[in-house]
């Protein structure tokens, strides 16, 4: 199984080395039309708590209830290395939809979920 095993934004960055700078692209098309969501590093939700386990790189954050009535900081838009791919999330809504799916076949994407989408940067 794939694991990035950072423990901070610099080492996320330089984890895999030859897409490093698809991370670095990303990043600048995202400071373009999204200035106000500040980068960060997500480490990931602790085992046995709700949320996904992954680290990725995080633009923004807001919080949210589980049905176990928790709350989750989760990052508005989150970037993950994969084995094989990049995954972009995006928790952005409109009239209470996921907007990634009106975005699909427009994106490179390889697949795509409601909130997700995997994309080759080299397409």
């Amino acid at each position: 199984m794939f694991q990035v095993t950072a423990a901070t934004l610099a080492e996320y960055l330089d984890f895999d080395r030859a897409r490093r700078s698809d991370l670095v692209s990303l990043h600048a098309l995202l400071r373009k039309t999204a200035p106000d969501l500040r980068r960060h590093f997500h480490k990931g939700t602790l085992a046995g708590e709700p949320g996904m386990r992954m680290k990725m790189i995080g633009y923004g954050k807001f919080h949210y209830a589980v049905k176990s009535r928790k709350t989750i900081e989760w990052p508005i838009i989150g970037v993950a290395l994969q084995k094989s791919y990049i995954s972009v999330y995006v928790a952005v809504t409109k009239a209470r939809a996921p907007i990634v799916p009106n975005y699909a076949g427009q994106l490179g994407e390889l697949r795509m979920g409601r909130n997700n989408f995997r994309a080759d940067p080299r397409s």
